[in-house]
Order: structure tokens, then C-alpha cells, then sequence
């Protein structure tokens, strides 16, 4: 049997009948991490001795009839801007080549308590800045379904090392479309919850208001046991939601007769027509099992991009300044005194594209140029979360494209950032609102390349995207 081919659920059910040792399952995924890795490059660091040593003690767990969770003794990958204490920790930066945390961040220990086991730390896009998984220090990691095109960004490596049965989960952060972009790519489910159902203590920050912690899974349920384990209050982050969360596994295969869903036209105007096509053949499933779908305008969508530009990057000069060769990470070896070293530091260990964002948002915030920028920039952040609200009034969820195109090939959109930016239309909103969506496959393109439709709930509907999400998975929709 292939078991690395399996689903997260389906492989915990095999350790735990004792059909497959965790040790051996995750022999096989190192393993497979190892040999794949030369060619996708989705790995930064393969944590094989700490891995193997997690694994021990679940079959030990498994051996002494000890009662686990769901998901005990599955390997899985974590985006490398998240805390693992002792374990390099790099954002994909030159800043942090050598930064091992002394800490674990809130999702780390929560998997760990779950007895999941970590087997690697996933390239990505440079401090969690870019859409195609190519600003990354240590090189590009390449979409397994064709390893010419880009995996999306920036959790390209979470979603890549996924699709690529290199680990059965992974966790990515979404600032913008970080999950759901490479979910889309690679042909795997990817979740942004609400802001706030996930900890993001531990998360090394980009654009704090945004940034949210998600899970890449080979299908839906997968991804509903993974926020079973990683949504929880966290009193180490003030932005943690105190309320009350549900199984997201209960009602997987519940009816969705009467589900109203919602097509803005504004997020299907500059879709190829491979995606325009799966989309709506993907919308006219879900009408024939009893949704109600009707097409709907949101306008502030059309400054929605704009104005997450624009408070991203603020938030990040802000965030990135702590960078500054003093306590950790990189620093220049040549200086002639401190201000030349902070200079130099930044200079040399800040890519292209990081620095590039930090000088539209440290002038987005500059004297003279605040109110025009930033202080606008929050207002639209308002509209879009009223338009929003508007719509979750006679609407259950709101279905559009993740993004305009099938993966592009590597080197293609590098040479003109504005483009790579524009394409984000379908995705930032969710963040500027604060309201969860998904990611999941619906078909190929006439490339043979994976398409992904997004559906996005009002606050705190996670598990109805994830039923909804099922269901398009039953009807076929990975290929």
C-alpha cells in the first residue's frame, strides 16, 4: 500500500490499529521528503532525529492503550516563520539564516500535545511577502504538478510539500491569500480562519491585523480534525478569541438544501476562462443539491487591493524594524559605526521584494503623506467590512475564483511586481474583514493544472466552509 498518498485522517486510523508503526510512517516521509526535496525544494529544514524521537513515544503511547487524538503520529510541515523551539526558525530571510527560537509558538505546542509530529520547516516567500514562493533566500520552491510553474506564495512550500505527499498537513499564515493561493496551485485545501480563532503567538509577525494561521490539507476533513487541534484561546495573544468553538468535524456530511451563496461579479471579471468554466460547473453542484446562488456586487472590492497594499506594508515596516543585527539574526561583518551597521544589516539581509515593502510603508506613514495613505487606507478597510456584512445579511457565504489564472511559471510576473499584486484581488479582502475562507479544488484548467474555488463565511463560520468545502470534494472536485 501507498501510505503516503493517504489523508491525514486516514493514516492516524492505520497507526492507531496498529496496521503501520508511527515510526514507520514517518520513515517514509522523511524519506520521501529527502528525495523530493532535491527537485521542489519545499523543505528549509527536515527535522528527521526530532522527528523519529515524537514518533517513539506515540507508538509507545499506541503500545501502553493510552487514548489519543485524531490525528496522533501524522507527520506534518510547518511554515518557517513559526516558532519551533530550537529548531531553525527562518522566514525564509537571510536576517534569521541562524535564528532557533528558544520557544515554541501556540500551534507548535498544540500539535505537539496532539501528538502530531513535525517533520520539517516549509520554504516560503521571504518574511511571508509574495505570491509566488520565488523571494525566498534559499531559491524557489516549484508546484509539484508541474515543476516549471510556481507553487503560489507565500506558503508555497506548506501547500507544494502537501500536494507532493511529502507531509499529510502543513500550516501555512495568510496575510493576503498566503494559504489559499498555493492551495490552489498545488490542488489541496487551504483555510484562513476568522481572525483570531488561531493563535498567532509565535507567528513572526508581518502585518499583525491581518496575518491569521491555517491549515493545508489533502481535503476538507483533514483540515477540520487540524482546527479541531490548533483553534483554541491563547491568553499569550490579546487578538485570541475567548469564545466557545465548535467540532469542526461533526457535521462534514450534513445537507446544504437552502444554502444561499453569493457571486460577486467584481472577483470574476478578469478570470481565464478555464477558471470562469470550473467555477461555475463546481456553483451548478452545488445549486443541484439545493444551494440558491445569485450574483451580487461588491464594490468596495475595486479599492480592497489598494488598501491592503497599503496596510500590509505600513505593518510591516513597523514589525521589520526589530531587525537590526543587534540581539539576533544577521549583521553586516564591515561597519564603521552603528548607524553604518544598522544600515548594512538591513541592506544586505532584507531581500529585494522585503525591502521593497518596507519603503512603501514606511512612506505610507511618513508626515504629510499619513492622512492620504494609511489613514484612507483604514477607511476603505471599513467599507470593505461593511460591504461584507451587507452581503452576510441575505447571504450564507460568498463563492469566487482564488485567482485569475492557473500557476504561472517561474521567472514570469518577477519582473513586474504591480501585476504580481493585481492578481491578489480575490483573496485580501477576507483578511481586511477578518472573515474566514477556504480554498478547494475544483477541477483542472485545460493545462492540467489544479483550479481552486473560494468560499468565504461570515466571522466564525469555519465549519460551514468546511462542509461546503466537502462537499465539492465528494463531487470530485480534486483531480
Amino acid at each position: 500500500m501507498d501510505y503516503l498518498s493517504l489523508s491525514a485522517w486516514e493514516i492516524a486510523e492505520k497507526i492507531k490499529n496498529k496496521e503501520i508503526s508511527a515510526v514507520e510512517v514517518t520513515k517514509l516521509s522523511i524519506g520521501r521528503a529527502k528525495k523530493l526535496n532535491e527537485t521542489i525544494n519545499g523543505y528549509i529544514t527536515i527535522c528527521e532525529e526530532e522527528a523519529l524521537k515524537k514518533a517513539s513515544e506515540v507508538d509507545a503511547k499506541i503500545a501502553s492503550g493510552e487514548t489519543l487524538s485524531p490525528l496522533a503520529g501524522v507527520p506534518y510541515a510547518m511554515k518557517d516563520n513559526i516558532c519551533t523551539k530550537n529548531i531553525l526558525t527562518t522566514c525564509a530571510s537571510k536576517m534569521l539564516y541562524n535564528f532557533k527560537p528558544p520557544y515554541d509558538a501556540f500551534v507548535t505546542k498544540r500539535l505537539s500535545d496532539a501528538d502530531c509530529v513535525l517533520i520539517g520547516k516549509t520554504n516560503m516567500d521571504e518574511f511571508a511577502m509574495g505570491a509566488s514562493n520565488e523571494t525566498s533566500y534559499f531559491g524557489p520552491v516549484r508546484n509539484p504538478r508541474n515543476t516549471d510553474c510556481v507553487p503560489g506564495g507565500s506558503s508555497g512550500g506548506s501547500a507544494a510539500v502537501v500536494a507532493a505527499d511529502m507531509a499529510f498537513f502543513a500550516i501555512g499564515s495568510d496575510t493576503g491569500g498566503s494559504v489559499r493561493q498555493p492551495a490552489s496551485f498545488c490542488g489541496v485545501t487551504g483555510l484562513k480562519p476568522t481572525y483570531g480563532m488561531v493563535s498567532r503567538f509565535g507567528l513572526i509577525a508581518f502585518a499583525s491585523s491581518l496575518d491569521q494561521i491555517g491549515p493545508i490539507t489533502k481535503n476538507p476533513k483533514d483540515a477540520a480534525l487540524v482546527m479541531n487541534i490548533i483553534s483554541a484561546h491563547d491568553p499569550m495573544d490579546s487578538t485570541s478569541l475567548d469564545i466557545k468553538r465548535p467540532d469542526y468535524s461533526e457535521n462534514l456530511d450534513g445537507d446544504i438544501k437552502g444554502l444561499k451563496i453569493a457571486l460577486p461579479k467584481e472577483y470574476f471579471a478578469a478570470a481565464s476562462e478555464d477558471v470562469l468554466s470550473r467555477i461555475k460547473d463546481t456553483v451548478s453542484a452545488l445549486e443541484r443539491l439545493g444551494a440558491v446562488v445569485e450574483e451580487v456586487s461588491l464594490p468596495a472590492a475595486d479599492y480592497a487591493l489598494a488598501a491592503y497594499y497599503i496596510i500590509s506594508s505600513a505593518e510591516a515596516s513597523s514589525n521589520l524594524a526589530r531587525y537590526d543585527g543587534v540581539k539576533y539574526g544577521f549583521r553586516a561583518e564591515n561597519f564603521t559605526d552603528i548607524m553604518d551597521m544598522y544600515r548594512k544589516t538591513r541592506g544586505e539581509g532584507f531581500g529585494k521584494e522585503v525591502k521593497r515593502r518596507i519603503m512603501i510603508g514606511t512612506y505610507a506613514l511618513s508626515s504629510g503623506y499619513y492622512d492620504a495613505y494609511y489613514k484612507k487606507a483604514l477607511q476603505v478597510r471599513g467599507l470593505v467590512k461593511k460591504s461584507y456584512d451587507e452581503i452576510f445579511e441575505k447571504f450564507d457565504i460568498i463563492a469566487s475564483p482564488v485567482y485569475s489564472t492557473t500557476a504561472f511559471k517561474l521567472g514570469e510576473k518577477l519582473s513586474d511586481p504591480v501585476e504580481m499584486y493585481a492578481n491578489d484581488l480575490c483573496t485580501v479582502s477576507a483578511n481586511i474583514a477578518g472573515v474566514p475562507a477556504i480554498s478547494v479544488p475544483c477541477g483542472n484548467g485545460s493545462d492540467n493544472l489544479p483550479i481552486g474555488i473560494q468560499l468565504t463565511g461570515k466571522p466564525f463560520a469555519e465549519d460551514l466552509l468546511i462542509k461546503v468545502a466537502n462537499k465539492i470534494h465528494s463531487e470530485g472536485g480534486r483531480n
